[in-house]
Parts: structure tokens; sequence; C-alpha cells
């Protein structure tokens, strides 16, 4: 018997590997991938993600591999903390995104990730690489900055640590990051200029409850040299808004 299929290894610890083998820079992968990476034979991992695709946790893509299912998006964003975020944000995103027809979005840290609890699609064609469920580079992104500015700073070092490149506009540099995020904490917003995409800039600010950084509002724009700071001005009064509806419902 291998160790792979140990007794001490029961089918959830199983099932949660095989799930785990996807991230950000992995969202399709084929079955010798997923077995590998889960670190199962082949034969085991086959009868597991069969069982996954039936339920829904899995998708084939149209290469022939498999990619994580919408089902397990959806249940996601069932999490109090975004379940209560997005009911709150929702009518806020959607009078900035009337307001200013820039894609909106909204965004939590999760480890070292901008996960995207939801987003509206701007009127002018811009790339947006986001979309709600996603997880994102925290160093490449508008949101991503500001949640990194006010991360604690075990995760601020691991970051700068280990900054990969997206763009050739994509700051890899750690003191000049260092120093971006310096002036997040300072100014109230941070900004890319195509850092996760070619054509696409950003801004985004933090919504606080309290003293506390519980999100990023931010909005993707084509560019940014030119009406920065009424954009800026429209995503804090939002943030602001959203964060009094929080605080109310977290006294209720």
């Amino acid at each position: 018997m291998s160790r792979n299929e140990s007794p001490g290894r029961t089918v959830t610890s199983k099932v949660l590997a095989v799930l785990a083998a996807f991230d950000a820079g992995s969202r399709e992968l084929s079955l010798t991938d997923l077995a590998q990476r889960a670190d199962l034979p082949v034969a085991t991992a086959h009868r597991l993600v069969g069982e996954l695709l039936e339920w829904g946790a899995l998708d084939r893509t149209t290469a022939g591999g498999y990619a994580v299912g919408r089902r397990l998006w959806d249940l996601g964003l069932l999490a109090p903390v975004n379940t209560d975020l997005r009911s709150v944000a929702a009518p806020f995103l959607q009078d900035l995104h009337a307001a200013t027809r820039a894609t909106v979005q909204l965004a939590v840290r999760d480890d070292d990730r901008a996960l995207y609890v939801d987003r509206l699609s701007g009127s002018v064609s811009t790339p947006v690489v986001s979309r709600v469920g996603s997880r994102l580079p925290l160093h490449a992104t508008a949101v991503g900055k500001v949640l990194l500015a006010h991360a604690p700073d075990a995760v601020r070092l691991r970051v700068l640590g280990s900054l990969t490149r997206h763009t050739p506009h994509t700051v890899t540099s750690p003191a000049i990051l260092d120093e971006q995020l310096r002036r997040a904490r300072r100014d109230g917003f941070a900004t890319t200029a195509e850092e996760m995409s070619r054509g696409a800039c950003s801004v985004a600010v933090p919504v606080c409850v309290g003293d506390e950084v519980v999100a990023a509002l931010g909005a993707v724009v084509p560019d940014l040299r030119h009406g920065r700071p009424e954009l800026v001005a429209g995503l804090r009064v939002a943030s602001q808004g959203i964060g009094r509806r929080l605080a109310l419902h977290a006294a209720r």
C-alpha cells in the first residue's frame, strides 16, 4: 500500500487536496496534474474528480482539462463576511457605476491575494481580468495595494519578498512598492497603471469599520491621467457609506 493510500489519509483530505491543486496561476489542470499536485495515484484522482464533476465543484474545459466549478464560487460567497459585505455594498456599487460608467469592484484580502467579492462592468471597453470569486496578486492591483498597505507586517514582508511580473509595468521592486504602500496609507488611495493587464489602470480606496480596513473599493478605467481626483472622491463617498452600513449591521 502506498503512502498516498495509507489509512491515515482520509477521503476528505484527498478531496481537499484535489481542490487545493488549483491556484491563480493554474486555473486549468489535467488529470495527471491534479494527481501530482494532490499527491494521489491517478486512479484515485480520477474517481474523486468524477464525483466532484457530478456535484459541480469541478467543470470540464474545452481543452479537456478541469477547472473549479461555479458551485464552489457560489458557496464561497455565502461566507458571512462576504454575504454581508456584498449585500451592504451593492447599492453603493450601483450608484458609483452609474456615476462613473467605470468597472467598479469590491475586494477583501484572502491571505496573500485579493479576493473579488463583487464587480460591475463598465461601459468603456477596458481589459479587466478580475471577476467575482477570482483571486489576484495584491501588489499588481489597486484594491490589492490598499489591502496590502493595511495588512499585518508579516503579510507585507512576505509579499514584498516575492513580487512577480504580470506586465512590463508591474512593480517588482520591493523598495518602490513599499513606498507606494506608505503613500496609500498617507493619501487614502492607491493606483496602478497597466500593472495587471495592458490598457487597464485602476484606483482604489479602503472600506473601514472603525479603524479596521475590511475591504477595498476600486475602479478600473483606460487612463487615470484625467479625472482621477473626481474618481477618488466618488470612491471615498461610496466606501464611507459602505463602512457606516457595515458598522450598523455589526451593532445589531
